[in-house]
């Protein structure tokens, strides 16, 4: 294959890639703006009042957990700094733990239905121990008297909302897709070179003793690794579109986008948080050590099932 045919590959793929991407995220974000401008998150997140209370949190917070679930990480955090709440540094830090594990749920759940695995189980799955993690964030930190006190130094300007017109979030919107529509293009060049040079297999045997622990078999863990670094949307795309060139098995699949749906985009996303407060400890060592303990025993308890079974239960009809 000479240098022309490659780049025509390359693009072919990123086109293909991004178009799929972005067939999920358009209705989907204009969903999301919708209710953004009519209020329905605001009774969503009266709904999650009484949730927070168990995890050590105002009701209050249910509406910022809401909007970074419904909207981003970034919606989440100036619904926090609007609201105007001090909250300790621990409380700070259960919020942004488990926002991290749940968020941007309407783009990220169609992204992993399209990738293969069902919309509900993921959502599930993220709701269910994004709770629990707070839960076992906040008493550890009780038990411990720790980040007790309330943060100092955080510029609470930084985040200050405005309320954008259609146009500018068109504009943003558009914004938005140019940058993935790059770093798509950017990471399939990059796989597609690794895979040239043998860096994939190197990449393979690095992670695989760790990974084969739960159960992810080594075809999908340089797409997982990228998941967990970048981001579910580009894990979940990569994952499209190699099911497109090979015929990765579902299990394998199906364990990659859930351990991403618990942890991705691990330094960008972490770095964010803590810049609003958040320690380390939680925002990054818990997450990355409660995910692994998740998969461990989700995979011990799904191993013996039957495909049937787990296609009823969790493999969505698009990666059939």
């Amino acid at each position: 294959m000479n240098i022309r045919d490659i780049l025509k590959s390359w693009l072919t793929q990123s086109i293909s890639t991004s178009i799929k991407i972005f067939k999920i995220m358009i209705p989907v974000s204009i969903l999301v703006k919708i209710l953004q401008e009519t209020g329905l998150i605001v009774y969503i997140g009266k709904a999650l009042a009484p949730l927070m209370s168990v995890m050590g949190l105002p009701g209050e917070m249910g509406l910022v957990w809401a909007s970074a679930m419904l909207g981003n990480i970034y919606a989440g955090i100036i619904t926090f700094f609007s609201i105007g709440m001090d909250l300790t540094i621990a409380q700070v830090t259960v919020l942004s733990t488990i926002i991290l594990i749940a968020h941007t749920l309407p783009v990220e759940l169609a992204i992993t239905q399209k990738a293969g695995v069902k919309a509900g189980a993921a959502f599930l799955f993220r709701f269910i121990f994004g709770f629990i993690a707070g839960v076992i964030l906040y008493h550890l930190y009780s038990i411990f008297n720790i980040y007790q006190d309330i943060p100092t130094g955080i510029d609470k300007m930084v985040m200050i909302s405005e309320k954008a017109t259609w146009g500018s979030w068109v504009l943003s919107e558009l914004k938005n897709y140019a940058i993935v529509f790059c770093y798509i293009t950017g990471l399939i060049i990059i796989i597609d070179i690794l895979k040239r040079v043998g860096i994939i297999d190197k990449i393979n045997r690095w992670f695989y003793p760790l990974l084969r622990v739960l159960g992810i078999g080594k075809e999908v863990i340089p797409i997982t690794v990228i998941g967990m670094t970048l981001g579910l949307a580009y894990g979940g795309g990569l994952i499209i579109n190699e099911v497109q060139q090979t015929k990765l098995e579902r299990r394998n699949v199906c364990y990659a986008l859930m351990l991403m749906s618990l942890s991705h985009s691990v330094i960008e996303d972490s770095l964010l948080m803590i810049a609003i407060g958040a320690k380390v400890s939680g925002v990054f060592f818990f997450r990355f050590i409660f995910t692994f303990i998740v998969m461990y025993f989700f995979v011990k308890i799904t191993q013996s099932w039957s495909e049937k079974r787990m296609a009823k239960l969790f493999y969505s009809k698009s990666n059939s």
